[in-house]
């Protein structure tokens, strides 16, 4: 499915601002599912972009502005065609099982970095009694468990865009029973990780356009969703926010361990710290 991105970010400040120095992932990537044929970005005030790809392979623009300016506006446009793209069925006749691969000092060497527990995303007791009650690990049905842990988060936490902020940690989640997407997603790949499973957080896009009655006037936003590793299969994409796989409607931008790693805009300047902050955003279908 072809699919169009526009995303504005605008950051006005009440004082003038200078040496505002940035960075930014906000450029679809190209993979198995997905092939991102356009992406422009433009700077207002007028700035000069420098491109490089982050220790996980996620593209990065940064840029500065030196002289004074009252607002800062970052507007990034990409055409991106996605795919369906079916599991890759485990076999079972593949070699070692899936729960001796996951418990291997290979897999964990490879893949250390997406196992271990960061600020958002700490195992405490709270989170190892959640994972409990989903039950054990079964041979050959690994992928099954996380999708069931996916379910579990869908129905019994609320998704509340007032209760959390980027800062809260899946701890605090517990104790709300409620958060966003960045929420659901860190407490997926908690509990996967509590059962050594490769989990890494993902941020991208969502298309809901045709699910909202025609409408064009509801509001969109960035979105997040969890990328697990599942020996036999490979790295495969679930949506704990929505309790779906990644198919044709997700666009992704970037990957990391937590939310930490992937932040689509952030910066530092000079000036006072009150400012406002304003981010449009808009999916379209533009065919198949």
């Amino acid at each position: 499915m072809k699919i169009e991105i526009s995303h504005v970010t605008r950051y006005t400040y009440e004082e003038p601002a200078t040496d505002s120095v940035n960075e930014i992932r906000l450029t679809p990537r190209t993979n198995y599912r997905q092939s991102c044929y356009h992406h422009e970005i433009s700077i207002e005030p007028v700035a000069a972009l420098f491109s490089y790809e982050d220790y996980f392979g996620n593209r990065v623009h940064a840029f500065s502005v030196a002289k004074p300016h009252r607002e800062l506006v970052i507007r990034t446009k990409a055409t991106v065609v996605t795919h369906d793209r079916p599991l890759t069925p485990f076999n079972p006749d593949a070699g070692s099982s899936q729960l001796e691969e996951l418990a291997g000092e290979k897999l964990r060497n490879r893949y250390i970095e997406y196992l271990l527990p960061t600020d958002y995303t700490e195992v405490t007791p709270e989170l190892l009694e959640f994972a409990e009650e989903l039950g054990p690990l079964a041979d050959g049905e690994v992928y099954e468990w996380v999708r069931g842990a996916a379910a579990a988060i869908y129905r019994q936490f609320v998704y509340d865009p007032q209760a959390t902020s980027v800062h809260t940690t899946v701890s605090e989640m517990l104790q709300l029973r409620r958060g966003v997407c960045q929420d659901f997603t860190h407490l997926l790949i908690a509990l996967c990780r509590s059962k050594g499973i490769p989990s890494r957080y993902v941020s991208g896009y969502h298309f809901v356009g045709d699910l909202q009655g025609g409408s064009a006037d509801f509001e969109q936003a960035s979105h997040a969703w969890v990328e697990v590793f599942i020996p036999g299969m490979g790295w495969s994409g679930i949506d704990p926010t929505n309790n779906a796989e990644i198919g044709w409607r997700y666009v992704k931008l970037a990957h990391g361990r937590d939310y930490k790693d992937i932040v689509p805009v952030k910066g530092v300047y000079r000036g006072t710290g009150n400012q406002r902050l304003e981010v449009v955003v808009d999916v379209k279908k533009l065919g198949g």
